[in-house]
């Protein structure tokens, strides 16, 4: 019972950083590409504000991982 907790603690670390990270691009990068449609100078930003929620899925595996290495 003790693994099965871990298993699922760690699949809902990662599986519900990815939901917001995913829900996240599309909202910016739909936003993104109708401000580089109007202005192509804006390209640099464009690409930064769409690769920043990334950072959350990393996140989550390194605390997925930590729940399965660490807690025992």
């Amino acid at each position: 019972m003790h693994i099965l907790a871990l298993a699922f603690g760690a699949a809902l670390a990662v599986g519900l950083c990815a939901l917001g990270t995913g829900y996240a691009q599309a909202k910016i990068g739909s936003a993104g590409m109708g401000a580089l449609a109007e202005k192509p100078e804006v390209a640099g930003p464009v690409i930064v504000g769409i690769a920043i929620p990334e950072t959350a899925v990393i996140l989550g595996f390194v605390i997925a991982t930590m729940i399965i290495l660490l807690v025992k």
